[in-house]
């Protein structure tokens, strides 16, 4: 009786595009930070380690080195501070949270790099056209 109530309060919140990301995945985040009167956007990279939540509710965690040290930001998913979120690479990754990241160091941080079929065709394409042009070049 009373979820209804709130649900339809909480969807007027959500994002209306949704932020398209994994965990495991390298990310740019983009946040709106307002100093006085000027707002500016500042870049949190690294890597998610956590999704968890629902609805408004929903928050990620990314993880990234600096100095030697581990440092930790938890978003809100739905918070219009968040400007954008870039990918920069997917993470092959067989758990939903990655905490196993905090206690490793260095080389052993890295996660291995996942492709999806798209993405091998469409470089398999394109390397097949470039050696196409090249040969058309030469003769």
């Amino acid at each position: 009786m009373i979820k209804p109530l709130i649900k339809q309060v909480e969807d007027q919140y959500l994002r209306k595009e949704p932020l398209v990301f994994e965990i495991g995945d390298t990310v740019d985040v983009h946040q709106r930070i307002l100093e006085g009167d000027k707002e500016r956007i500042q870049i949190f990279n690294g890597v998610v380690i956590a999704r968890r939540g629902g609805g408004t509710r929903e928050k990620f965690t990314v993880r990234r080195i600096v100095s030697g040290e581990g440092v930790e930001r938890t978003f809100p998913f739905h918070s219009p501070k968040i400007a954008k979120i870039e990918v920069k690479r997917h993470g092959k990754v067989r758990r939903a949270k990655l905490f196993y990241l905090r206690d490793r160091i260095g080389k052993a941080t890295k996660l291995v790099e996942r492709v999806d079929k798209a993405e091998k065709e469409a470089a398999r394409a394109a390397k097949s056209q470039a050696k196409a042009k090249a040969k058309e070049a030469t003769s």
